[in-house]
């Protein structure tokens, strides 16, 4: 499905979602929602408020507390011919549900020999700070993109949480559709009509010439923001969004390492086996001649996410640490403070987040 013209208007990442299921559920009958908190007063975040007074109690539905078994009720239905999105309020409640999902829903369409298919779509939602602990901001976009059978997307702008939600609906496989608790708020233009964006299609959210920053998700905002920062002394920033982490666009990444020839990856997660690790070994198997210099990571060190504010702000990747990561690469020195760039994380996107839910 293409995109058509359409004039610019500008919404929330939390309305361009609702929109996309609204427009989704008219399309395809056959879709539903079920999810601990999608009738609840918020909402899931405003994604699904209102939902049930458009299309019944039979096709939005809040669900028991009890994820493993009813992932299998989404894959059974998911098999029968239905579209289900089913929505994890936190991604670590998914937990419980990893035998559904590796087990059958990945595997089905491989052991029936294409003859069947899983159309579901789980909607999960990460995030850190205000408290959230080693139990409840987790990021395990690397685990499930090393699962065979799976597709894993991340969106960044409201255009593209809309796009690529339609795009998960659509799809006949399971897809894993990851969203960032920071990102409702914020802005930008989503055509009114009804489109799709193709999986596998990283974004260069800004050009440059001297390094490539190849982030997704809440960590390309933060590598935009630094590269606008960096301009003020000259220092041209690429910052390759991913969107979709598998399949993942391998040609974006090389052609903006065959432009700049430095490398800095952003990860979510933890740096061993991750998500960093893999576009490196990709960086080193296909582009090694494009380097001028080594590949930089940042990501979390080994250890469980802190609950309290004074660890948050040193556990996560600073604008500094990302700043210092850059210099390097270009083997400079930079003045962060002169910059404005910011040694410490904030543990709120803002003063509007005032809790989890």
């Amino acid at each position: 499905m293409s995109v058509r013209k359409s004039k610019k208007r500008i919404i929330t990442f939390k309305e361009a979602l609702k929109e996309a299921l609204v427009q989704s559920m008219r399309l395809h009958p056959e879709t539903f929602i079920m999810g601990l908190g999608v009738t609840d007063p918020k909402g899931i975040f405003g994604t699904t408020l209102g939902l049930k007074e458009i299309f019944g109690s039979r096709r939005i539905f809040d669900m028991p507390v009890s994820e493993n078994a009813m992932t299998g009720v989404a894959v059974g239905a998911a098999v029968s011919g239905l579209r289900p999105i089913m929505v994890h309020q936190r991604s670590d409640f998914m937990l419980m549900a990893m035998d559904q999902i590796i087990n059958n829903a990945a595997k089905w369409r491989y052991m029936y020999g294409g003859q069947n298919h899983v159309p579901l779509t789980i909607r999960t939602i990460v995030g850190r700070g205000w408290g959230q602990g080693p139990q409840h901001s987790q990021n395990f976009k690397a685990l499930f993109a090393h699962i065979p059978g799976l597709k894993v997307i991340a969106p960044t702008t409201p255009y593209e949480a809309k796009g690529l939600l339609v795009r998960s609906i659509q799809d006949n496989d399971p897809v894993i559709f990851i969203e960032h608790r920071w990102l409702y708020e914020q802005l930008g233009p989503v055509p009114g009509e009804i489109y799709s964006l193709s999986f596998g299609k990283a974004a260069v959210m800004r050009k440059g010439k001297d390094v490539t920053i190849v982030a997704s998700s809440e960590m390309a905002v933060e590598a935009w923001h630094l590269a606008e920062k960096l301009k003020k002394i000259e220092i041209e920033v690429e910052v390759v969004n991913l969107r979709s982490i598998k399949p993942l666009d391998e040609i974006t990444i090389l052609n903006s390492i065959a432009k700049t020839g430095r490398l800095l990856v952003l990860d979510p997660g933890w740096l061993s086996f991750g998500i960093s690790a893999e576009i490196a070994a990709l960086v080193a198997e296909k582009g090694f001649n494009l380097l001028k210099t080594k590949i930089k990571r940042l990501g979390l060190p080994e250890a469980p996410s802190p609950s309290s504010p004074g660890l948050n702000k040193y556990f996560y990747p600073s604008e500094a640490d990302m700043g210092r990561a850059v210099a390097e690469l270009l083997d400079i020195k930079i003045d962060c403070d002169r910059l404005g760039i910011c040694e410490f994380v904030s543990d709120v996107p803002g003063d509007y987040f005032t809790g989890p839910f």
